[in-house]
């Protein structure tokens, strides 16, 4: 049960996120959007940024449940990376929602919020450096997976999906990959 509101509040922390931006995000807002008491949800994040911090470690936590699906059907974390976004299914809407969330939370300050995002792009970056022997490659496939998920979360036109398809035949290749069927 205490899972459930967690993920209640984190839910309504993220639709708050995306609805109205962080200056407006207050603990009674998300309390109230999330169907708990103030005091329910200081019972589980003691302030905002303890809020903001769980909302971005769910973030990690759902990317590495993808990863680790993705794994389980013999996907390497490049291609999970380099993947174009699909918002169809629920796990991916969810990780995309999550995500948009944790980018609006960033101030620029730094702080523990800043640091929990920062923690979770590192953790994909020293993924793909594991399983890239070549620095620069792992880079470029990071730099690419960045630009397609980022064009996705801003809505700007994705590139032709055949032209996609070679580029990332073409990273897959030039880090001594097969080529994706």
């Amino acid at each position: 049960m205490a899972a459930d509101t967690r993920d209640r509040i984190l839910d309504a922390l993220e639709k708050l996120l995306l609805d109205t931006g962080l200056a407006h995000v207050t603990l009674e807002g998300v309390a109230a959007e999330a169907g708990v008491s103030k005091g329910g949800l200081l019972y589980h994040f003691p302030s905002k940024e303890a809020l903001l911090v769980g909302m971005v470690h769910r973030l990690g936590e759902r990317a590495d449940a993808q990863v680790a699906d993705a794994a389980a059907g013999g996907t390497s974390l490049t291609e999970w990376y380099l993947q174009m976004p699909d918002t169809s299914t629920a796990e991916e809407l969810a990780l995309y929602r999550s995500t948009i969330a944790a980018l609006r939370s960033v101030d620029g300050k730094r702080d523990d919020i800043q640091r929990a995002v920062t923690e979770v792009m590192r953790a994909w970056d020293e993924g793909l450096r594991t399983e890239i022997d070549d620095p620069v490659q792992a880079e470029i496939v990071r730099l690419v997976g960045d630009g397609i998920y980022l064009s996705a979360l801003l809505d700007l036109p994705l590139p032709d999906p055949d032209l996609y398809d070679r580029v990332v035949a073409r990273l897959l290749s030039s880090e001594g990959r097969d080529q994706p069927s």
